[in-house]
């Protein structure tokens, strides 16, 4: 099976996180901010991947630090779980609308590192989490992760619905990147033969 227990401490934040790739959608969320914990379970449920993850950060301060390192070491347990990428799709994307909100995501398990985002929140909060944080947060997946992430929501006014199309997207691509492809078991998905 594919998965992951991966430890984050430092002077700002202490975060836990486990996960099983091949999971049926179970979490178990405490980061402090309710809304966060929100949207990381649409992770898990439009994903199929068991996640579990707690953190305790200097909230006291923001959400800054929580949000990003939450990231962080869930980019760092999805690479681990992977492993060597033998026999995976590589590629995922999904289209997700909620009410007037639409948004697009694209992954490639690439072994490179990068984020594009084209998201303009309508508000600056949700809840307890400020929308600039979303960014932040897939910023540390990605650049642990190892993953190229496109993130575009191209419709919506209302934050809440803009911010869940975006993670509900997130989680059916990885869902479908990382869905072993039967034709190509054992095999790299890549001519240079290694990701």
């Amino acid at each position: 099976m594919r998965t992951a227990q991966v430890s984050r401490n430092t002077q700002e934040t202490k975060i836990s996180v486990s996960l099983n790739l091949d999971g049926t959608g179970q979490s178990k969320l405490a980061t402090g901010i309710g809304f966060f914990d929100h949207m990381l379970d649409q992770i898990a449920r439009h994903g199929l991947i068991d996640l579990e993850i707690t953190a305790e950060g200097d909230l006291h301060i923001d959400g800054h630090h929580t949000v990003e390192d939450v990231g962080i070491t869930l980019g760092q347990a999805v690479a681990q779980a992977v492993g060597d990428k033998k026999g995976i799709s590589r590629y995922g994307h999904s289209y997700v609308p909620l009410d007037e909100a639409l948004s697009r995501v694209v992954v490639d398990f690439s072994g490179r590192p990068g984020l594009a985002m084209d998201v303009k929140f309508t508000a600056g909060m949700i809840g307890a989490l400020d929308t600039q944080l979303v960014f932040e947060f897939f910023q540390g997946f990605v650049n642990h992760a190892g993953v190229s992430l496109h993130i575009d929501n191209l419709k919506g006014h209302n934050a809440h619905h803009q911010c869940e199309t975006i993670f509900k997207a997130f989680g059916r691509a990885l869902r479908m990147a990382l869905t072993p492809d039967p034709r190509s078991a054992g095999v790299i998905p890549s001519t240079k033969g290694c990701l």
